[in-house]
């Protein structure tokens, strides 16, 4: 620890005599600074201890010494340090009276103790304090990288922990505690996540010192909610991979400060070096679902082996996102599915799922466990971009059609993966015409197929298998596209349509042979009665 006044006094070779403040002899001493100045404060910096003889000041003056020792004060003076036996035999008694009163601690020193041996004491007690500090930084170091090797994240965190006497916890790319230590720091940690997200907004590296501040219950004797907590983002990409929490119940020391910098240094290596297994393995991901695709379910598991084989042995979906260059764009020119992959990858780590995630150019396509965490933080992630982006004004109707879109296909296993994976894409597809950001494929078929027709192209092709029949009915010559209406929703029942329409049925039947005989097709064929009434219902809805 760092010089104080009480080890300068006593210090056997200094001789120093107490005569004012001894209640405050604990204070650090930053340097022992010698000044005859009447006012020295523009030249102090706070924590030295100030030596004078008083030569240019009156100390047998009350008024004086008292607006002499309160400025000393108010500048961060530690202790004043009175040389007798040069200008006064005797520490004047308004000095002393005036040091009580302020409670500043004032050290007579002997005439046989020159300033400098003070000035020496403080150099080399500071020097040691800093070399210990030093030593125990670097065996600090050694025990983390120690935990680190054989425990790996959570061992490091409890070596941690200890080295300074607090607490420390581990967050991932999402902002969601992965690791903590002691085992009570979860619960702490996770009342922290708002401000991990907002040091996650800036570039890394970044930190950051957050005050106290947690719910009135303690789970231990150590739960503190007064402490202070630095948070420190880890990585070194443009955006933080994971952050550090450092909790204690004061500001950090110098070994404890190396401590903390040699547990970023290890958990930021950790974290490039899993970004280099995390992209080997979405190489490996994107084989295994290549060989799904293809239809080779049994060269998939072999290749996958422990990797994804879980995922493969039970049902599973298939989610495939597309995002153009302007979501890119809008997102600073990072990765549009940033966070999606995000929300995924870390809602599975959290369950213990295995999640298959390959990015595809402009797509990314992800096999997720039927029902479970990854499913879910797909579902939710999308439903806040859709309110959010409701909320903004955001999407087709004002021209931002060029967002993140989202399809989920129905539960499948590997045999049907390909089918899964056209899912996705015909639910991808929906969502985009739609203007949603998220569509599952059993929405569809729960659904009705008439949204569908309002496609520019399925109108194009109402408009052109209709167009004969509407320049008939506008020469007054008959009413055949209503007719046509009419006999169609009765299901071709003469009598049934002729009454909806208020004609006779042999009028009808003479209305239906125009119609083939205009349109070139026979009304027996069900293909040609069901493409026309979906074109009756393309031309109603606009």
């Amino acid at each position: 620890m760092p010089p104080t006044l009480a080890s300068l006094v006593h210090h056997s070779a200094l001789k120093l005599t107490v005569r004012a403040g001894e209640d405050r002899l604990d204070v650090p001493v930053r340097w022992a600074h010698v000044s005859e100045l009447a006012d020295p404060v523009p030249y102090m910096e706070g924590g030295e201890l100030l030596l004078i003889t008083a030569l240019k000041l009156d100390a047998e003056d009350p008024e004086a010494m008292r607006r002499y020792v309160r400025r000393l004060a108010k500048a961060g003076v530690v202790g004043l340090g009175f040389a007798v036996g040069v200008n006064y035999e005797d520490i004047p008694k308004a000095l002393v009276d005036a040091a009580e009163e302020e409670g500043l601690p004032l050290l007579e020193v002997p005439r046989r103790t020159p300033f400098l041996a003070i000035s020496k004491a403080v150099s080399a007690a500071i020097a040691a304090d800093q070399y210990r500090a030093v030593t125990a930084g670097f065996a600090a170091q050694r025990e983390l990288t120690k935990q680190a090797l054989t425990d790996g994240p959570q061992g490091l965190l409890r070596a941690l922990a200890a080295q300074v006497d607090g607490w420390a916890a581990l967050y991932d790319a999402s902002g969601a505690v992965v690791g903590a230590a002691p085992e009570w720091a979860g619960r702490r940690a996770g009342r922290l996540t708002a401000e991990v997200e907002r040091l996650r907004e800036r570039p890394a590296p970044a930190s950051a010192v957050v005050g106290g501040g947690g719910g009135p219950e303690r789970s231990g004797p150590d739960d503190r909610h007064d402490d202070r907590v630095e948070l420190h983002s880890l990585g070194t990409g443009r955006r933080p991979r994971a952050a550090l929490a450092v909790g204690t119940a004061s500001a950090l020391g110098t070994a404890e400060r190396y401590a903390v910098h040699s547990a970023i240094a290890l958990l930021t290596l950790t974290t490039e070096r899993s970004r280099s297994l995390h992209a080997a393995q979405q190489r490996i991901g994107a084989a295994v679902l290549c060989m799904l695709l293809a239809g080779e379910p049994d060269h998939a598991r072999a290749v996958a082996g422990d990797l994804y084989g879980g995922l493969l042995d039970a049902p599973f979906r298939v989610i495939v996102a597309d995002a153009t260059p302007a979501s890119a764009a809008a997102d600073g020119g990072g990765d549009p599915f940033d966070g999606l992959t995000e929300a995924v990858e870390s809602a599975a780590a959290r369950a213990g799922e295995a999640v298959l995630v390959v990015p595809e150019g402009d797509r990314l396509v992800a096999l997720v466990a039927d029902g479970g965490a990854a499913a879910e933080a797909c579902a939710q992630y999308t439903a806040a971009l859709e309110n959010a982006r409701a909320a903004g004004g955001a999407g087709p109707e004002s021209g931002d059609e060029d967002g993140l879109v989202v399809g989920l296909s129905a539960p499948a296993g590997p045999i049907a993966a390909a089918a899964a994976y056209k899912q996705a894409e015909q639910a991808l597809s929906v969502a985009r015409r739609r203007g949603r950001v998220f569509v599952e494929h059993e929405q569809l078929a729960a659904g009705s197929v008439l949204p569908l027709l309002a496609d520019d192209a399925v109108k194009a092709f109402a408009d052109g298998l209709l167009r004969a029949l509407h320049e008939h009915d506008a020469t007054g010559r008959g009413d055949l596209v209503a007719s046509l209406r009419a006999w169609l929703s009765r299901h071709g029942q003469w009598d049934a349509a002729a009454a909806d329409l208020g004609v006779h049925r042999h009028t009808l039947r003479y209305r239906m042979r125009r119609v083939e005989e205009i349109l070139g097709r026979s009304l027996d064929d069900p293909d040609v009665r069901m493409e026309l009434w979906l074109a009756l219902k393309a031309t109603s809805t606009e």
